[in-house]
């Protein structure tokens, strides 16, 4: 804002401020959602959420869901694994947002997200990327996903 109130937008500093500000904020966004959906305890998705109903009708089962999540998480390159809910198709997809900001569909809801970038999983993990997937996956906090779901649905 300094920058505009000072007229000084036709310069170097304005314009990387602004290219940069999606990356930035949603880096810092996807790590919340990240954090937010993950818990000490394993927790499981009731069959009878709406969420789980749904990942049925897309995927054919929750496993054909689970499949196509670490089959997402499973690629090289880094980035982020989402479970993003569209409200117009009512649909549900397994997305790779690259970067931050590159991949996520626009109007969509994250329900999921797990990082892949390697400092979520180096140290613990070193290259074993499908045990950090696995202990990912155990880590799920439902409930959190199932309300984001529930949420998305009322829009």
């Amino acid at each position: 804002m300094t920058l505009v109130k000072e007229g000084n937008t036709p310069t170097p500093e304005f314009a990387e401020l602004k290219r940069r500000f999606g990356w930035e904020f949603n880096g810092m966004r996807w790590h919340e959602l990240y954090f937010g959906n993950m818990s000490k305890t394993k927790k499981t998705l009731p069959e009878s959420s709406l969420l789980y109903q749904k990942m049925v009708e897309v995927f054919g089962s929750g496993e054909n869901c689970e499949k196509a999540f670490v089959a997402t998480g499973s690629m090289m390159g880094i980035g982020w694994v989402v479970t993003s809910y569209d409200p117009v198709a009512k649909r549900l997809f397994q997305v790779w947002v690259n970067e931050h900001d590159m991949g996520h569909l626009a109007g969509t809801v994250p329900i999921l997200i797990m990082d892949v970038f390697e400092h979520a999983f180096m140290l613990d993990y070193g290259l074993d990327r499908a045990g950090y997937i696995k202990a990912f996956l155990n880590a799920i906090d439902w409930e959190v996903a199932g309300g984001r779901f529930d949420k998305a649905i009322k829009q």
